[in-house]
C-alpha cells in the first residue's frame, strides 16, 4: 500500500468522467488499498480514483466502517437534506450542500462480485458526493454557497 497525491480543484483530471472498472485484478487491490491509506492519513470520510489521478469508477468510503464501491450508480433516492461539505479536494472550504437524504447505490466489491448498499445522512451525502466525483462533478459545482469562517467555527463546536 501507499499514499498518493490528492488532486486540487484546478486540476483537469477532476472534471473528467471515469471509465468503468473492467478488471478485477491485483492493480485494482492496489488502487484500493492506496485509496485506503490515503484517506486514512488525510483524515477525511471518503475518497475517489479521479481525486488521486485515476479515472476509473472506483471510491474508497470510511464512515461507520469501510466500503470499497467499484462501478457504484445510485440506482434510488429519497428525501433531501441540506448541509455542510468539504472536500480533500478542495482544502480548507466548506459548502452549503443539497442531497438525498437517503439513498441506494448498486456497486461491485474488488472482485466483481455486485451489491447493493443504503446510507442515509451522513453516508448519503458521502455516497453522492463520490459518485459526483467519478462523473467529474465537484461540490462546488451543486453547492449554495460557501460558509462564512464563523458559521464553519460554530459547526466545529457540535
Amino acid at each position: 500500500m501507499g499514499l498518493r497525491t490528492i488532486l486540487k480543484g484546478g486540476d483537469p483530471a477532476l472534471r473528467k468522467p471515469s471509465r468503468d472498472v473492467t478488471n478485477f485484478d491485483k492493480r485494482l487491490h492496489i488502487l484500493l488499498d492506496d485509496l485506503a491509506e490515503t484517506l486514512e492519513h488525510a483524515k477525511g470520510a471518503g475518497l475517489a480514483a479521479p481525486q488521486v489521478g485515476v479515472l476509473r469508477r472506483v471510491c474508497f468510503i470510511n464512515i461507520e466502517e469501510p466500503i470499497e464501491l467499484c462501478n457504484p450508480r445510485i440506482v434510488s433516492r429519497e428525501g433531501e437534506q441540506e448541509g455542510a461539505e468539504g472536500c480533500l479536494s478542495v482544502p480548507g472550504k466548506t459548502g452549503i450542500v443539497k442531497r438525498p437524504d437517503k439513498v441506494v447505490v448498486e456497486a461491485q466489491d474488488r472482485y466483481g462480485k455486485r451489491f447493493t448498499v443504503e446510507g442515509e445522512g451522513f453516508l448519503a451525502r458521502a455516497f453522492c458526493h463520490e459518485i459526483d466525483h467519478l462523473d467529474g462533478v465537484l461540490y462546488t459545482d451543486i453547492m449554495e454557497r460557501f460558509m462564512t469562517m464563523e458559521e464553519i467555527a460554530e459547526l466545529d463546536k457540535t
